[in-house]
């Protein structure tokens, strides 16, 4: 009986743990998701000075992320998918073209997409939003179009293409 509380306390305890460190990594790559947010908004209202300075704070909070503690497909994921991020933010930030910058930001998007899908980690409604004419998705806090890849030109051009509850 001693053994069975034994067995029965330490799996408690690791089970505890293992939320725990869940629960920190969640709030490491919503950090992430409110850093793409400012990128996203900068792009979209043609803010190019703006767009290199949020890409930077994007990438460091990628690296931020304490992802050993996945499990590890999600380990494998996040990996995959934040070396493209970290890629693109670099290519964004070395560049003062807006087109250029805009086209790395599809990268950095889809990369975030397919994360945000493999480790469903959102605190809150995502809008995957596409835009027919850039034949280009990017996320989006707010159900409302604010299209990144044409800014003021085309603001509002797009649909919203998938909808992610919070978990």
């Amino acid at each position: 009986m001693k053994k069975i509380l034994g067995i029965v306390a330490i799996m408690t305890i690791a089970t505890t743990a293992f939320t725990y460190a869940q629960g920190k990594t969640d709030v490491a790559l919503n950090q992430v998701l409110t850093a793409y947010y400012d990128v996203k908004n900068a792009l979209a209202t043609d803010k190019k000075d703006i767009a290199i300075e949020k890409v930077k704070v994007l990438s460091a909070k990628v690296n931020a992320v304490n992802h050993k503690d996945l499990p590890a497909d999600q380990h494998k994921t996040f990996m995959e998918q934040a070396a493209i991020i970290k890629s693109k933010a670099a290519q964004l930030a070395g560049s003062n073209d807006i087109k250029t910058q805009r086209k790395a930001f599809e990268g950095i998007s889809y990369a975030m997409i397919k994360t945000l899908r493999g480790l469903k980690f959102n605190s809150k409604t995502v809008y995957i939003q596409h835009c027919p004419m850039a034949k280009a998705s990017w996320l989006n806090e707010k159900e409302n179009i604010e299209n990144p890849y044409y800014g003021s030109m085309m603001f509002d051009c797009g649909d919203v293409a998938e909808t992610i509850k919070s978990k």
